[in-house]
């Protein structure tokens, strides 16, 4: 049976809880908002032992190098393009499986704004999947769910984390041609704690019903991208903070909040088993000053045949630009490297648990001169347009 001796070696995917025959496995909150295997009942379980087989990180797959492809991306639909959180890869790749009677399986907010995966079998549904979230989502047992359809012969598309992706083929145990995965690649997974912290902060701040949140919008453009939160009565914008101010996005970015195996993350590396990688591409102007337009690129990493197969069918809905694998990767931390833990964030969970979610973020996260300054800045050289120039100028200097 499995037991999570040290949390570093757990990330969360639901793999046991989906592949236990009898339901003795469940995933369950632990005093960080992290979700964790329980065995509820040992008189049910029946010492099958699968629940340790499907585990990714207990069975960890040797990397291999293979032939990819590299490309720069961006959805021809402007629409599309806005919505989404870089160039709207991922939703073209949606779209194709969708129009081939398919299903698709992301990360979306449900009625509680909470992180889930679920699943979406038309078009407009898509859209729930667009913009990042930095939680760690809750997949539930979607694993159940996709094998299902991929056994009925559908045609069936899973993106999430990379330990997400691969827990997803470790619980399959078998390979399905019918099954196209997308990983994202990930800077670590934020505290469903810290969000809902958040989340009560705003609702108390704003005073109105918030709707929706949007992490990575691009309402300064895309290489500043902002938080923003949509409420009210008529759904309007009601606040929007770029990286600099907004206290969740500080939060993230300081890696103080994050799953403790993100510390010592097993699937950062280039050669995954997914079909496709996907991430951003703030320095598109290093590849294409004719697609450095600030509004979006994504880099696709394919790592199959599959995956070009796909990629073939859905280039006439692209702006692309096919990249070596080796400068696409290249200099990419969040690819290979895991975040350092902030020395704050044993004491920043232990205050959570007694502190407001303003008290926790204006301890931690308060609103300096310096982060005024900042922001000003930022969004001065935003509104002007020369926010890129500067940044490239920043870029160089620091390198020097």
């Amino acid at each position: 049976m499995i037991e999570i001796v040290d949390k570093v070696e757990c990330c969360g995917c639901g793999s046991c809880a989906n592949a236990c025959p009898s339901g003795c496995v469940n995933m369950k909150e632990d005093e960080e908002g992290f979700l964790y295997p329980i065995i509820d009942d040992f008189n049910k379980c029946i010492k099958c032992n699968i629940c340790s087989k499907v585990c990714p990180v207990k069975n960890l797959k040797k990397e291999e190098s293979f032939i990819q492809k590299g490309y720069l991306v961006q959805h021809c639909d402007e629409q599309i393009r806005k919505e989404s959180t870089a160039g709207g890869a991922f939703t073209a790749i949606a779209q194709y499986v969708i129009e081939c009677g398919g299903v698709v399986f992301g990360a979306a907010y449900d009625d509680q704004l909470q992180v889930v995966h679920m699943a979406a079998e038309d078009i407009e549904s898509l859209k729930k999947f667009r913009n990042s979230k930095y939680v760690q989502s809750n997949t539930k047992y979607t694993y159940r769910e996709a094998e299902q359809y991929l056994k009925e012969g559908r045609l069936v598309c899973y993106s999430g984390t990379p330990c997400q992706i691969e827990g997803l083929k470790a619980y399959l145990r078998r390979e399905y041609d019918n099954l196209i995965t997308v990983d994202v690649v990930c800077h670590a997974v934020p505290s469903p704690l810290i969000w809902n912290k958040y989340l009560e902060m705003q609702k108390e701040k704003l005073g109105k019903k918030i709707t929706n949140i949007r992490f990575r919008d691009k309402y300064y453009g895309y290489k500043y991208s902002a938080m923003v939160i949509t409420g009210g009565e008529n759904n309007q914008e009601l606040y929007a903070r770029g990286v600099d101010s907004d206290q969740m996005l500080r939060a993230f970015f300081s890696n103080i909040c994050d799953r403790p195996s993100c510390y010592n993350c097993s699937f950062k590396k280039r050669y995954r088993v997914s079909d496709f990688t996907i991430w951003d591409c703030f320095t598109v102007y290093s590849f294409s000053k004719e697609l450095d337009d600030d509004k979006g690129t994504t880099r696709v990493l394919i790592h199959s045949s599959k995956g070009q197969e796909v990629f073939d069918k859905i280039k006439s809905r692209l702006r692309y630009l096919e990249v070596l694998p080796e400068k696409l990767t290249d200099g990419v931390k969040e690819m290979f490297q895991s975040v350092e833990m902030n020395p704050k964030r044993q004491q920043f969970f232990s205050d959570a648990k007694t502190k407001s979610g303003k008290e926790l973020f204006e301890e931690y996260f308060p609103c300096s001169m310096k982060v005024v300054a900042e922001r000003f800045i930022r969004v001065f050289c935003a509104k002007t347009g020369i926010y890129s120039a500067m940044k490239r100028v920043y870029k160089s200097i620091v390198k020097k």
